[in-house]
C-alpha cells in the first residue's frame, strides 16, 4: 500500500503529460526538432526531464507515447532511464540528503547522463522496432508513406499510413464529426475543404466549439485508458517488490555492505526490490551512509530509478523480453563498474 500511495500520484501526472503530448503538441513538428544523429539524440532524450519532471512510474506512460508519436528510439529510451533521475525535484532532493557530500550529487547525474545516453545509443542499431516492442505499440507508431522515403528527414509527413488502423486516441491532433459521423482531422488540408460549405465566420466558430469539446473528450478518454493498462502492471510489481522486503531479511543484505564490490552488489538489489520513488530514495540511501561504501551509495541512486520491479512492470507494457533485458543488463554493468572505479578510487 505504502509503494502505490507513493507511486500513483506520479504514475497520473505521467498520464497527464502523456495526454497533453496526445492532444497539444503536433508529433510532426515534435519529430523535426530532434536531432537525427543516434548519440545527439540520445543525449536529448535524456536531458528532457528538466522538462517533464517525473519519477521511474510517470516516465514510462510518457516514454510510450513519444514511440507512438514516432521519436527515434534514442531519444525516447534516454528519456525513459533519465528522467527520473535528471530532473530538477530530484536533484533538489538529492541535494538536500547529502547536502556534506556534494560529490554525490553531481555523480550521480553525471553517471546517469552517460548510461541513459549510452543505453539510447546501443538501441540505435535497431532499425526496425516492431522485435522488441508489444504489438499495441507497433500499431501505434507513425508509419512514413512510401512516396515519402527519399525525402530529407526533416520533411517527411509522418502520418498514420492509410492501410494502419488505429484509434484517434493514438493520433495526436484534432478532430471533427465529417459526414458520415466518420472523424474528421483538422489540418491545413481539411480547412479549405471546411470553409468552402459554409460561412467563414459560422463555420470559425462551429470549428472552435468542436474542436475544445473533443479534446476534452479524447484527453479524458486517454487519461482513463493508460490509468487502467499501466495501473494493473503497477500493482503487481509493487505487491512484488513488498514481498520480497517482507520475505528476505534484511539483515542478510546488510551484513555484506562493507565490501567495495559486495557492497554495489547488495545496494543494486536492493535498489531494484524496494523500488522507492526517486524523488524520495536519496532519504533512504543516507540512512545507510554509516554502513556502506560511498560507491555503493551511488549505484542505489543511479540504477534504481531506472530499474526497480514496479517500473519493470510497467516497462512490459511497452517492449518484450529481450528489449528489458538489455535495458536492465547494461544500465546494472555500466552502474556496477563505474561506482566500483569510484569505490577503488577513494579507497
Amino acid at each position: 500500500m505504502s509503494l502505490l500511495v507513493e507511486a500513483i500520484p506520479f504514475l497520473l501526472l505521467g498520464v497527464l503529460l502523456s495526454s497533453v503530448l496526445l492532444l497539444y503538441i503536433d508529433e510532426r513538428k515534435l519529430i523535426a526538432a530532434l536531432p537525427r544523429h543516434p548519440l545527439a539524440g540520445a543525449l536529448v532524450g535524456s536531458l528532457v526531464g528538466f522538462l517533464f519532471p517525473v519519477c521511474e512510474c510517470g516516465n514510462v506512460p510518457v516514454a510510450r507515447r513519444l514511440l507512438m508519436q514516432g521519436v527515434p528510439p534514442p531519444v525516447a529510451i534516454g528519456f525513459l532511464l533519465a528522467a527520473p533521475t535528471i530532473n530538477p525535484v530530484v536533484i533538489w532532493s538529492t541535494w538536500t540528503a547529502f547536502r556534506e557530500m556534494p560529490e554525490i550529487v553531481v555523480l550521480r547525474v553525471l553517471f546517469s547522463l552517460v548510461i541513459a545516453t549510452t543505453v539510447g545509443w546501443v538501441f540505435s542499431a535497431q532499425a526496425d522496432l516492431s522485435p522488441i516492442l508489444q504489438p499495441a505499440v507497433v500499431r501505434a507508431i507513425p508509419k512514413i508513406p512510401t512516396d515519402n522515403v527519399n525525402r530529407p528527414r526533416g520533411s517527411a509527413d509522418l502520418r498514420l499510413g492509410a492501410n494502419v488502423s488505429t484509434s484517434p486516441l493514438l493520433q495526436s491532433g484534432s478532430f471533427l464529426i465529417g459526414e458520415g459521423g466518420a472523424p474528421l482531422r483538422l489540418d491545413t488540408a481539411t480547412l479549405p475543404e471546411l470553409t468552402a460549405r459554409t460561412d467563414r465566420d459560422t463555420m470559425r466558430s462551429r470549428v472552435g466549439s468542436q474542436v475544445d469539446a473533443k479534446k476534452v473528450r479524447l484527453f479524458v478518454e486517454n487519461v482513463i485508458l493508460e490509468l487502467r493498462e499501466l495501473g494493473g502492471v503497477l500493482v503487481v510489481g509493487s505487491a512484488i517488490a513488498a514481498a520480497i522486503q517482507v520475505l528476505v531479511p534484511r539483515d542478510v543484505i546488510l551484513s555484506i555492505g562493507a565490501g567495495p564490490v559486495s557492497s554495489i552488489s547488495a545496494m543494486l538489489l536492493l535498489a531494484a526490490a524496494v523500488s522507492i520513488c526517486s524523488t524520495v530514495d536519496a532519504f533512504f540511501a543516507l540512512s545507510f551512509a554509516s554502513s556502506f561504501t560511498t560507491g555503493s551509495l551511488l549505484a542505489f541512486l543511479v540504477f534504481g530509478p531506472m530499474i526497480d520491479l514496479k517500473a519493470l512492470g510497467l516497462m512490459w507494457w511497452i517492449f518484450k523480453g529481450r528489449a528489458i533485458v538489455y535495458i536492465t543488463a547494461i544500465p546494472a554493468l555500466m552502474t556496477f563498474f563505474f561506482t566500483l572505479a569510484y569505490n577503488l578510487k577513494v579507497g
